[in-house]
């Protein structure tokens, strides 16, 4: 017969164990895709809605800078698009999933740049880790274009390294800061909103995609 205090041990080992295991798929479960659409903002807002999509961040990525700023970006020269990390599970939802809204939800026909955001800052690219996800967006782009009936310019490049962007840019649309617009005082989620209507970003992808873009209202 066991003696109590080895029950106990073994109890608590079992404990430990489910939970590392637990914690482990967790982890495996959560996976990473980095694609530049245009304004971070809006393509942060449209992953956002994503089933399966725990997180978006907005940053830069594929420059030669380290630790770029916005304004660095914006000014140019530095080679970093704006970019987004979705940190979604797999099991839910699929990298060729996202793919198919990625390339909906843009202008992939515009080299320089996206709607009324023009610079290399902010044209379209898809960055791939390793050969699975280049095939895949490769197999993508091609779908896309053959949808589409035009020809697609967004790249495909492998990642590079990652910069979130500052601490303001995350989650812009959901803001309540108080802002001062050309249209007055508003909320950072209402200055998003004005933003994204007179840049004509849904305009334009509705005219592109029809019924078929995910994310234009």
């Amino acid at each position: 017969m066991f003696d109590f205090r080895w029950r106990s041990v073994l109890a608590i080992v079992l404990v430990l164990s489910s939970a590392a295991f637990h914690g482990s798929r967790a982890a495996a479960a959560e996976a990473r895709a980095y694609f530049a659409g245009g304004c971070f903002w809006c393509v942060e807002a449209d992953f956002e809605k994503v089933k399966g999509v725990s997180e978006v961040v907005s940053g830069f990525m594929g420059g030669t800078v380290a630790n770029p700023t916005y304004k660095q970006v914006t000014r140019g020269g530095t080679g970093h698009y704006e970019a987004v990390e979705v940190r979604y599970d797999p099991n839910v939802v699929s990298y060729a999933q996202l793919l198919n809204l990625f390339f909906r939800s843009v202008d992939p026909t515009d080299a320089g740049g996206q709607f009324c955001d023009r610079g290399e800052s902010y044209r379209t690219a898809i960055f791939v880790s390793n050969a699975q996800e280049k095939a895949a967006a490769e197999q993508a782009k091609t779908n896309a274009q053959s949808d589409l009936g035009q020809k697609i310019v967004t790249p495909i490049r492998d990642a590079a390294a990652f910069y979130p962007a500052e601490a303001y840019h995350q989650d812009y649309y959901k803001g309540s800061s108080i802002i001062l617009t050309r249209r007055g005082p508003k909320s950072q989620k209402e200055a998003y909103k004005f933003y994204r209507s007179s840049c004509g970003r849904d305009a334009r992808v509705k005219q592109l995609w029809g019924s078929a873009a995910p994310f234009a209202s």
